[in-house]
């Protein structure tokens, strides 16, 4: 049965939009919140922060890192299939962590399973956005990044709520059904009637009259039409873009995932720590669409590419504020201007790539450019939880030490995620004794013996 295509620029663009929107806030904003579970993950399985920060980060990587495959998926089967292929794979992803024993099986399941499916919604509602808008195009670009603004908004306060009420395991569970709701946005996604929009196949494409290629020729040509790396060694623009992000991103997602253990750890409340990530999407909120309307001026046509070097540049700078003090309110001045770089990255981002790029080559630019930007998130949190200072300066990125001094005083009845460790020392074990008259009776009756 024929399929009924849409019109680009017509009545239900807008409501594609809005799925996109959703789509959007409900993966590309859910990493956010993961810093909400570092601790109660952490000492559930005893594992050190670089360990544990191994979770967020495959899940990030994963996101991005499936975009050749998405490109791949959108060729054959559409943007439609492919959101709701990804909602379903998000969606058992979560439900099976809950279930979880191990760090590794959390790896897989929430980390590579979730992040593969989001990838799926995620960059298969930023494709659709290009064929059903072109005049409108940096507007509807910005109006969907609202999305992901609102995802950083709700995400931790539903995080923190259902943690406190279920725990990890019950909050991964009803994080299953949240995340279902992405198949019910890739149902909005009708075909569009225009001549760039990907077709259905129904077959491998008819053999080549000269010669058929071999194995390896058609493995070749197929990493070609789908990673594009004839335009990353041809187009500077391309290349210079693409490089200098993965450079960007070693820094960019640390915030989302460290800055709730990073204000705990220096004695911030833990509602008003997960407060700080909502305080990022709630301004984003506002700020993204002012981004997206400015971008998509004629004045600043040709100069977006310098307003998004500026927005990565003062995203850099502010994360020095954050280091030069922990006070809440310090803390409240860094979320909000970063909110203003993060505005401009995310309104941007795409929008830079899509005047690089032709856009009949936009799906296999951005699979290779998502690809190349994984590296960086994948490393980026380990690094973070490897390099915060030492034992010696007596800072820590999450601030809970390392899994030999959490087991030491956990044989003294101490544990890291006790409401009164909230400002410890964590030098090892020269304040030992200290903390254990702070905890149980038993604790000081074995320091004392």
């Amino acid at each position: 049965m024929p399929q009924v295509l849409e019109r680009a620029e017509g009545c239900w663009a807008w409501v594609v939009l809005l799925a996109s929107l959703v789509t959007q806030g409900l993966t590309l904003g859910f990493p956010t919140c993961t810093g909400i579970f570092f601790t109660e993950l952490q000492h559930e399985f005893q594992a050190s922060n670089s360990e544990t920060s191994w979770f967020p980060s495959i899940l990030t990587a994963m996101l991005h890192a499936g975009g050749p495959l998405c490109s791949i998926l959108v060729g054959r089967f559409g943007c439609r299939v492919t959101v709701m292929l990804g909602g379903a794979l998000a969606s058992l992803g979560m439900v099976a962590s809950s279930f979880c024993h191990t760090l590794s099986q959390l790896y897989l399941t929430a980390g590579f399973i979730t992040g593969l499916g989001m990838c799926f919604s995620f960059q298969s509602s930023i494709t659709v956005l290009g064929f059903y808008f072109s005049r409108h195009r940096a507007l509807a670009n910005a109006l969907a990044s609202v999305g992901v603004s609102l995802g950083i908004t709700l995400w931790p306060l539903l995080s923190r709520y259902l943690l406190e009420n279920l725990g990890w395991r019950g909050t991964f569970l009803i994080f299953g059904g949240v995340l279902l709701h992405c198949c019910v946005c890739g149902a909005i996604l009708r075909p569009v009637a225009t001549s760039t929009a990907p077709e259905t196949k129904e077959g491998p494409p008819p053999p080549s009259k000269t010669s058929a290629p071999g194995c390896l020729a058609a493995c070749g040509a197929a990493i070609q039409r789908h990673l594009a790396f004839d335009i990353l060694r041809h187009n500077a623009g391309y290349r210079v873009f693409t490089l200098g992000v993965m450079w960007m991103i070693l820094g960019f997602p640390l915030p989302h995932v460290f800055l709730v253990p990073y204000a705990t750890r220096h004695g911030v409340d833990e509602h008003k720590a997960a407060l700080l990530i909502s305080i990022i999407g709630f301004s984003n909120i506002f700020l993204r669409p002012v981004a997206g309307l400015l971008a998509g001026r004629r004045d600043f046509a040709g100069h977006r590419k310098y307003l998004f070097s500026l927005a990565t540049l003062l995203n850099g700078l502010t994360n020095l504020v954050c280091a030069a003090s922990a006070d809440f309110r310090v803390l409240v001045v860094y979320c909000l201007v970063y909110s203003v770089s993060m505005s401009g990255i995310g309104a941007l981002l795409f929008q830079v790539l899509m005047d690089i790029v032709p856009m009949d080559r936009f799906s296999s630019a951005l699979g290779l450019f998502t690809i190349l930007e994984s590296i960086s998130i994948l490393t980026s949190p380990p690094l973070a939880g490897e390099a915060p200072g030492g034992r010696e300066g007596g800072t820590w990125v999450a601030g809970y030490g390392d899994r030999e001094e959490r087991n030491s005083l956990d044989r003294f009845g101490c544990h890291p995620a006790s409401p009164g460790l909230g400002t410890w020392n964590p030098i090892f074990p020269k304040h030992l004794r200290g903390l254990a008259a702070d905890c149980s009776p038993a604790g000081t009756q074995g320091v004392n013996s």
